[in-house]
Order: structure tokens, then sequence, then C-alpha cells
């Protein structure tokens, strides 16, 4: 099974991915899982992670282009194996924040987006938990990591990406499954574990 979990920066990807990796780890009674993320979750992903954080681009599709260049790496030796050997997948950001990120964010057609996606062959999540969290929270957690990056300081930006993430959501909620991110760390992860019982049908996991 492919699950992604999506958000602006600053919404708790990265601690609910944890906090669900244990969970589902506790329902099957065994480790099956597999945790990554993107850009840069392959080896030798890290430099083009750096290059897309840091890196001021001219050309209106550069970082559209690196981050799916970075998905097919990503999926080829890393998502499809584990798939292969039948493992969960939980991903940290995927096909959903580029078309938030470029269409919403940087103003691409959408269409074009999408096709790039698809050209690339790269596979869709079974489930994706998209992290809903006003912006003006987003910011205090991205403040309290240190200096921001080019993405995180752009408010007006982060504005625009999470109404993208709310379009995606009202076109496939069934797939998408919106996550109230407002509250606490452990709300929040009450809120997702509500919505992975509602799936673990999905999942085939055996009851203890």
């Amino acid at each position: 099974m492919f699950i992604t979990i999506e958000g602006i920066d600053g919404s708790g990807k990265s601690t609910q991915t944890r906090i669900l990796e244990e969970t589902i780890k506790d329902i099957a009674g065994c480790d099956c899982t597999l945790v990554t993320r993107e850009p840069g979750g392959w080896e030798g992903g890290q430099a083009l992670r750096d290059l897309i954080i840091k890196e001021h681009f001219l050309h209106s599709w550069t970082e559209a282009l690196l981050f799916v260049a970075d998905r097919c790496e990503h999926v080829t030796r890393v998502i499809l194996p584990a798939l292969h050997q039948n493992k969960i997948v939980l991903c940290e950001r995927y096909n959903d924040s580029t078309i938030a990120y470029q269409v919403w964010g940087r103003g691409l057609p959408e269409d074009e987006v999408r096709r790039l996606i698809k050209t690339a062959g790269l596979p869709e999540p079974d489930i994706t938990f998209w992290l809903d969290v006003d912006v003006e929270k987003a910011l205090e957690h991205i403040s309290k990591r240190g200096e921001p990056d080019r993405i995180e300081s752009d408010r007006e930006l982060l504005e625009r990406i999470s109404e993208g993430y709310r379009s995606l959501w009202k076109k496939e909620p069934e797939r998408i499954r919106r996550i109230d991110a407002k509250g606490t760390m452990d709300e929040t992860a009450r809120n997702i574990k509500v919505e992975l019982d509602r799936i673990k049908k999905m999942l085939k996991f055996a009851e203890k």
C-alpha cells in the first residue's frame, strides 16, 4: 500500500509521518513499513534536494522539472521496490505537492503539470493524508525550526498552496483524506487514526 502525507511547510508532516509509522506497526503487529520523503529520498538525492530548496530559478518550469526528475529516481529506486516487497510505503510529499506548489503556488497550467507527471509514469498513491493547517500556525512552527528556506519564508506562496491542496481534496475526497491539523500534535495524530480506522480493510491487516 502506498500512503502519502501532504500539507504546506510547517504543517507537521514529518512528525505525523513518524507517528503514523508507529501506529501502523501496532495495527499490523510487525514492521512492514518503509518511510521516505521528497525531495531527495533516495541515495544521491540530497544534492538535488539542496538545489531545489536553496536555489532561486529564473525559468518558470525549472523547479517543477527538478521535482519530477527527483521523483522519477525516488520511485524507481525506493518506492516501487518496497511495494513489490509488499511493504506499506509512507511518503512525505508526492504528486499532490508538486501540483499544489507549481500550479497554485507558481502559476503553471494544471493540465501541463499533470501531463508531465503522467508522462513520467509515476504511480498514484492509494491514500493521501492532507494536513490542513492555518498558514499562521504553520509559520509559527517554521519559526521554531530556525532559519526558513526560500519557500517557507513566502507567506503569500503558502496561502496559495494551501488553497491548492483544498481544491485537490475537493476533487478527490476518496483518495485525499483531509486531516484537521489545527490542534495539538496528539490531536492531529488522533484525527489521522480515525481515518486510518476507516480504511483499515484496505490495508488488509488482521485484527489482534
